[in-house]
């Protein structure tokens, strides 16, 4: 246990400062840095979500109990406040599906912000801690501008846009999210009532929807792969990178920003469209400094030529 618990006081101690001279309650403590403990932690205020990545060739070890004793000593919690998820690959929307039905949720600072969230009933939290980099980039670039905001979960980002004094509109086809990224707003005195929040499938809006010129920033973050029963057909991104950054292009001001991310692993961007627009990649810039996994996701910064 030992060897855990060094890792994790380690980790600890250099990224403790960072996170309270930031205002960060919710950040990555450990990410599989020893390979005898495949297990990711994110500490969020004072609880701990463990994300079990073992495969059949860790069932011998089982050290998740290490990793729990090493919490506890080290940050003096009880059970009840370390979450154990089991994290296998997900295909499209199975992420966002229901584990559970405990409704427990509360509110961490991230910076500028409050979001609500909750460790218990989704795979996800309703935060995606990767994307911290992005909500900075967003918040300070985006005063007096739309800013449209697709496949937008719990709309994070857009608090962070609306904080940085931008018009938002958020596109998601699950209305529980919707509702959650309303409540996100409220929670930062920002007034849902004053923004878009629009329950569609992102791809069926992206087809009928015709408002060219319209926005000065739009942040794109797609599933990898979906074929919901919402959805007319199935999509998968590398496949369908071409018709949604056209569509985003076409919607976006000339001097607009497209900031495109996904998390699928070997990901490739169309040499369709690395010919038409003008494309940046900044993915090393748009990866946390908690993060040791430096493909957890690509990102692109799109400009009209």
């Amino acid at each position: 246990m030992d060897m855990i618990k060094n890792r994790l006081e380690k980790n600890y101690k250099k990224l403790k400062n960072w996170a309270e001279r930031a205002q960060i309650e919710a950040y990555r403590l450990y990410d599989r840095d020893i390979p005898e403990y495949p297990y990711i932690v994110d500490i969020y205020k004072d609880h701990f979500l463990i994300y079990d990545k073992s495969d059949l060739r860790d069932l011998e070890k089982n050290h998740l109990p290490h990793v729990q004793e090493a919490l506890k000593a080290l940050f003096k919690c009880d059970d009840n406040k370390i979450v154990i998820k089991k994290r296998e690959r997900q295909e499209g929307l199975k992420q966002y599906e229901k584990l559970d039905a405990k409704e427990e949720t509360f509110v961490v600072r991230e910076s500028q912000a409050l979001l609500k969230v909750n460790l218990y009933d989704y795979l996800d939290t309703g935060l995606f801690l990767d994307h911290r980099p992005m909500r900075q980039k967003v918040f300070k670039s985006v005063k007096d501008k739309k800013f449209l905001n697709l496949f937008c979960y719990t709309g994070s980002v857009s608090v962070f846009a609306a904080l940085g004094g931008a018009s938002t509109t958020s596109v998601d086809m699950s209305q529980t999210y919707l509702r959650w990224a309303q409540e996100n707003f409220q929670l930062n005195n920002l007034d849902p009532a004053k923004h878009n929040f629009i329950n569609a499938d992102v791809l069926d809006w992206l087809r009928t929807t015709k408002s060219p010129n319209t926005f000065d920033v739009i942040f794109l973050d797609p599933p990898t792969f979906s074929n919901s029963k919402k959805m007319d057909e199935s999509f998968e991104v590398e496949r369908d990178q071409e018709f949604l950054v056209e569509s985003c292009m076409n919607m976006l001001r000339p001097e607009g920003i497209l900031y495109f991310s996904n998390n699928k692993r070997k990901f490739k961007i169309s040499p369709a469209v690395l010919s038409k627009y003008k494309v940046k990649e900044i993915t090393t810039e748009s990866i946390p400094q908690d993060f040791h996994d430096k493909k957890i996701h690509n990102c692109f910064e799109i400009r009209s030529n």
